[in-house]
């Protein structure tokens, strides 16, 4: 190769990057014309000059030794692979670079093309994606400890009004001004209770901070349990509700799912003014067909493409009530997104509406606690029964204490497990149940605080777990227990109550 010659210097000047040409000896024998914009040095400058030259000083003793190596193997490959590599400007800044090795075999001996690209602008579009991600990832771990403290300190104070209206109802004598006044409290107390949830759950699902656990479940046992929610809603309502047997066992997020059928039977029995909901399964080779019908007012075709979206409200009619803020069938799609299951809705005006997920088949049923849902029924005397409630908000505790006093029972509370082990030494046995709050601010969380109790007690008191949390996080330490059910704030006086006396039963 003839680096003196025309049509050879004017190939390397055609290229692309700033190129050098160095010999055994890691001298310069060519530059072409662009290594002068990068570098600082006119080419003819650098012929017969080491090219350590062009590097940053601390960087030169090493580089004669891979340079030295290299030689022995000579390549066409890239320098410093999985490191970074920097270049020295004449005036004394550096930038970062990229350098690619290619030998040449010449009658002078081996000659080594190296082509240099200044990678500045690139660096610094990835130190900024860096910057991004790194705020976004900030931002997102903000958002996520504010919905946390959310879950709680908004749940904490709607739990205890729920607690105290209950407790006040039941003491009211039936048709009093009182017991009025504790219903209307009730409804209002419902309906803060719903939107809150809504609002919460959308913006976990906006977060990401909803992460499914896909595991093989019972359609029954979630058939089951909405069945007891909602019966005693639609009875009110004169509608009649209609729970399909349902056998198959399908492979999801047994929670979410059951967050999603909630939410499409919630919103039937809100639309629906007389006549039935009806959950059924229908059964397929590779797929579960689960529907949720009702004989409602139904959907017109041209809304049927915004009833998904956040804050969409089917039509009223003059005088009629809003009702929620229209984010039931939001968090609809958004979970069966998160899980990749088809939603499909059929709906007639005046008739009524159909809305079918399609869920993959499982095979087999892995046991777990959710969120515990039973129907509400007379309860009957606590009958002296001790209950040990173990919770760190005072509120919350007295107003749970009150209501199980009103019932019957003899509440003995514990802000923590400390707490729980002395009033435990004071009793002259065991209590009867445990009902302890998921997480504390120091201490023993709740499914320790539990496992401790029955350690000290020797025996497998029944208990509730009670949760702010997002059901599916709650479930999976709940499960770590046996005779335990867990229950998601805002609890269910009624409902807690019903579980109490089910569990002596």
């Amino acid at each position: 190769m003839d680096l003196t010659g025309e049509l050879a210097t004017n190939l390397l000047n055609a290229a692309p990057d700033p190129t050098v040409i160095v010999d055994t000896r890691g001298v310069i024998v060519f530059a072409n014309a662009l290594v002068e914009e990068t570098f600082g040095y006119e080419p003819a400058e650098l012929i017969e000059q080491p090219v350590e030259t062009l590097l940053p000083k601390r960087f030169r003793a090493v580089h004669a030794k891979h340079r030295s190596r290299f030689f022995e193997n000579p390549r066409s490959r890239p320098m410093g692979a999985g490191f970074e590599l920097y270049g020295l400007h004449r005036d004394g800044h550096e930038f970062p670079v990229e350098i690619s090795l290619s030998p040449v075999e010449t009658r002078s001996g081996v000659l080594v093309s190296s082509a240099i690209r200044d990678i500045t602008d690139r660096k610094a579009i990835e130190r900024a994606l860096v910057e991004a991600r790194n705020d976004a990832d900030r931002a997102n771990r903000a958002k996520s400890a504010f919905l946390a403290a959310a879950s709680h300190d908004l749940r904490q104070p709607l739990q205890t009004l729920t607690l105290l209206n209950t407790a006040l109802g039941r003491i009211a004598d039936p048709g009093s001004r009182v017991a009025d006044i504790a219903a209307g409290e009730a409804q209002a107390l419902s309906s803060m209770s719903e939107l809150l949830s809504s609002l919460l759950d959308i913006s976990k699902l906006e977060a990401g901070a909803v992460k499914p656990d896909i595991e093989d479940c019972s359609v029954k046992h979630i058939f089951e349990r909405l069945r007891g929610q909602f019966s005693t809603q639609a009875e009110a309502k004169g509608l009649k509700l209609i729970v399909d047997e349902c056998d198959d066992v399908v492979r999801t997020d047994a929670t979410l799912l059951e967050q999603i059928v909630q939410n499409l039977i919630a919103n039937a029995i809100r639309y629906t003014k007389r006549g039935l909901v009806r959950l059924r399964c229908l059964h397929h080779s590779t797929f579960v067909q689960i529907d949720v019908l009702d004989t409602g007012i139904g959907i017109p075709a041209n809304e049927l493409e915004f009833i998904f979206e956040e804050f969409y409200q089917a039509p009223r009619q003059p005088g009629e009530r809003r009702e929620g803020l229209g984010l039931g069938l939001s968090i609809v799609r958004r979970v069966a997104d998160l899980l990749e299951l088809r939603l499909e809705v059929e709906s007639t005006p005046g008739q009524g509406s159909r809305f079918t997920l399609n869920v993959p088949r499982g095979t087999r049923v892995e046991t777990f606690a959710t969120t515990a849902s039973m129907p509400r029924r007379a309860v009957r005397s606590g009958g002296g029964r001790i209950v040990l409630v173990v919770d760190d908000d005072d509120a919350v505790a007295n107003a749970t204490a009150m209501l199980l006093e009103v019932e019957g029972y003899r509440p003995v509370i514990a802000g923590h497990f400390d707490e729980a082990r002395d009033r435990l030494a004071e009793m002259a046995g065991p209590p009867d149940l445990v009902i302890c709050d998921l997480h504390f601010d120091a201490g023993p969380g709740g499914v320790e605080t539990i496992g401790r109790i029955r350690e000290i007690t020797r025996c497998v008191i029944p208990a509730l777990l009670v949760t702010g949390d997002t059901a599916m996080a709650a479930a999976a330490r709940a499960n770590d227990l046996k005779k335990c059910r867990l229950l998601r704030k805002p609890i269910d006086a009624d409902e807690l109550l019903a579980l109490l006396q089910d569990a002596f039963e």
